[in-house]
């Protein structure tokens, strides 16, 4: 527990130099939200020196904003971008860039069943091609806050440099290569799932891309990305999205990338903690790793405790083996105020899950 709380002082005085997460628990309805009135200056606290703060204006959104024939591109705020809920609770995607097997997922309760496959030419989608949905989820969520109509378009048309720039991606032509790969991923994936179809109404195999397209001229540079039914269905539903931190993007780790998501999910910003037993974890992360080799990495992911906003814990009680994993705001909290007579570390025992 020392260890945990130096690795905790250490990373506060980072946390305390950004501007407040504005999300809120994950199953509130009210995540998707937002203020409609005009949005006046505001400021954010940022670090000038290890002891004071500097106060700097906040951009207006409205002065990013470019017109396109299809609508109105709202220029996203990284601090906005969202996943998928619904799909953070079980194997969409590979952890690794390169795998070739199909994930194949069953919940205990036989309910929820994914097989994910791919067409012969192209690897599975990624946690990493992930990132364009997340994205694209965002921009749902834009249009949606505008109200600029009450269905938003299943196409959307999106400038590179931005999507570049929400995604923690350089320019040039590596990266365009890169992403039209993934694009290419996302779209010949084929899923089969009873998530979100439970009367079976999307058959035939389907992907999360329906299409995609580039554009480049000399004044344009431009994606148009068409979600398949199915996902569109789900992301346009109320409360199904949920923000995630800009610092996710600059994850390397396919196992740390899923951990932050299982934290984000379950824990959120509300809850103090939340445990996984590690056989549970191996089971959510559709790993196609031997059961020890992802316990090798899913321990020295813990031991690196680098994701942002949450600590990790490995516990080992009575023979069994878990995640904890603890929100820092709380435990910031919690650390700061006077011990009770129990100490700090006993407002955080759960039993795993």
């Amino acid at each position: 527990m020392k260890k945990l709380f130096a690795r905790f002082l250490g990373r506060l005085v980072k946390i305390l130099g950004e501007e407040q997460e504005i999300t809120l628990q994950p199953d509130s309805q009210q995540e998707i939200k937002q203020d409609s009135s005009p949005k006046i200056e505001e400021e954010i606290l940022v670090p000038a020196a290890k002891k004071s703060y500097r106060t700097v204006p906040k951009k207006k959104e409205s002065s990013r904003r470019k017109k396109n024939k299809d609508g109105d591109i709202i220029v996203q705020d990284p601090r906005d971008i969202r996943d998928v809920m619904e799909l953070m609770e079980v194997p969409f995607v590979a952890l690794s860039k390169n795998r070739t097997e199909p994930i194949i997922y069953i919940s205990p309760d036989g309910n929820s069943k994914v097989k994910i496959s791919r067409h012969s030419e192209h690897y599975l989608a990624s946690i990493y091609d992930w990132d364009i949905i997340l994205f694209v989820a965002s921009k749902l969520q834009e249009f949606l806050n505008s109200k600029k109509a009450d269905i938003p378009p299943r196409t959307l048309i999106v400038p590179r440099h931005e999507l570049f720039k929400a995604i923690s991606k350089h320019g040039g032509k590596t990266t365009s290569n890169e992403i039209e790969a993934a694009l290419n991923r996302l779209r010949s994936t084929l899923i089969e799932t009873t998530i979100h179809n439970e009367d079976y109404r999307y058959k035939g195999g389907f992907g999360f891309l329906d299409s995609w397209g580039y554009t480049e001229r000399k004044d344009i540079k431009e994606f148009r990305i068409t979600l398949s039914e199915w996902l569109y269905a789900i992301t346009c539903r109320k409360g199904s999205l949920l923000k995630v931190h800009p610092e996710y993007f600059k994850i390397t780790s396919g196992v740390k990338r899923f951990l932050y998501r299982t934290a984000r999910k379950h824990v959120g910003t509300q809850n103090p903690t939340w445990e996984f037993s590690i056989e549970k974890l191996y089971e959510k992360s559709g790993s196609e790793r031997e059961f020890k080799k992802f316990k090798h990495d899913l321990r020295k992911s813990v031991q690196d405790n680098d994701i942002y906003g949450y600590l990790m814990e490995w516990v080992e009680k009575e023979g069994n083996t878990s995640v904890r994993f603890i929100n820092m705001r709380k435990f910031s909290k919690e650390a700061l105020s006077p011990p009770t007579d129990s100490g700090v570390r006993g407002a955080w025992n759960s039993e795993p899950t």
